[in-house]
Order: structure tokens, then sequence, then C-alpha cells
């Protein structure tokens, strides 16, 4: 079967309009979020019922206690019992506590990251009420480390911070004898 050059634009205009048509539905649809890993929980604040250390506290989400090691930092050591309180760790303790204090947190978890580490700590980046980011805090004033073992998003920004820390002689930079270990990062000398 023949088609006329009037049927055959007919077409190709039907043709297009499906396309078109399919395309707008496709790029409109209500596509479903992807369903919640067990145990993560979507961002909000919450109240820090205790300082644990430089890079771990715990927080009251509703009633439960969840222990948060923060994504991307690693402070001196004042409670591992198998090491001896490291230089400036219970500076760095002092300086979180500080500079959170009473203040709720909101918690974010981090697409690179595992959402809970070998000792069932959550994961997360803690934000106080104006913004700040602890962890970059932390080691923007000489109190931590970038921790790059592990992949997470701010790793970049992180080790920048760091390197202007180090470079500026901030906290333990300038008052410890941090010395590069197995996982490429630094750790500080005993007290």
């Amino acid at each position: 079967m023949k088609l006329g050059k009037r049927q055959q634009r007919k077409l190709v205009r039907l043709i297009i309009g499906l396309l078109l048509t399919g395309a707008v539905w496709y790029l409109n649809r209500n596509v479903e979020p992807p369903p919640q890993v067990a145990g993560t929980l979507t961002p909000g604040y919450y109240r820090v019922a205790r300082f644990e250390d430089g890079d771990t506290i715990t927080v009251d989400m509703n009633g439960t206690q969840e222990r948060i090691r923060m994504i991307g930092v690693d402070t001196p050591e004042t409670q591992d019992p198998r090491k001896p309180v490291q230089c400036f760790g219970r500076a760095a303790s002092e300086f979180t506590k500080n500079l959170i204090g009473t203040q709720n947190v909101r918690l974010e978890a981090d697409a690179l990251s595992d959402n809970r580490d070998r000792y069932n700590r959550l994961l997360r980046y803690v934000y106080i009420p104006d913004g700040r980011l602890v962890q970059a805090e932390i080691i923007k004033q000489g109190y931590g480390f970038a921790y790059t073992s592990f992949p997470f998003t701010k790793s970049d920004e992180f080790k920048l911070y760091e390197r202007q820390a180090r470079a500026q002689n901030k906290g333990l930079w300038g008052s410890c004898e941090p010395t590069t270990n197995q996982y490429g990062g630094f750790t500080s000398n005993p007290e």
C-alpha cells in the first residue's frame, strides 16, 4: 500500500506527536525514591547526650541513644584502651564540646560512606545550627586530621583544611609531633 504525500506527512506528525507525548510523560512521571536502608535516618536536629571524644558524640534520637562517628575527621585518642592518651586529645575533645555546646546538631549521611562503622556507630556529618560543619572546624583549627582511609565526598576539602592548618602550625601541628601512619594519614604522639 502506497501512501500519498499528505498521508505521509500526517503519519510523520502523528509519530512525532506520540514521541513528544512519551518524552513529556517520561520526564514528568513520579519516580519513587529508593527504599531507606535499615538504620538510616532523614537528616534532622538532635540533642547531644554525651561527648565521647573529639570525633565521636552520642545523640538522643527520639529516645534512642545513637553513637555518631564523624565522617572524615580523626582526633587524637583519649578513650582507646589500647593506646595512651595522645597529644592534643583532651584539647580536641574540649574543642568539640565547646563548639557544639548545648546546641542541637543536624546529622547528614554521605553517599560514598557506609551507614555504620565496625563498632556500629552511625557515620555522619555533624552541623551546628549556624551551618558550620563540625568536622571542618576541627580540622581547620588543628584539633584533628583529615581521615581519608575511607571514601567520602568532602575528602579533598578536608585535606585542604589539613594542609592549611599544618602550614600555619595551628593546634596540634604546633604543639605535637604527628607522624604519618599506615593509612596515609597522621597519628599524634602520646601526651
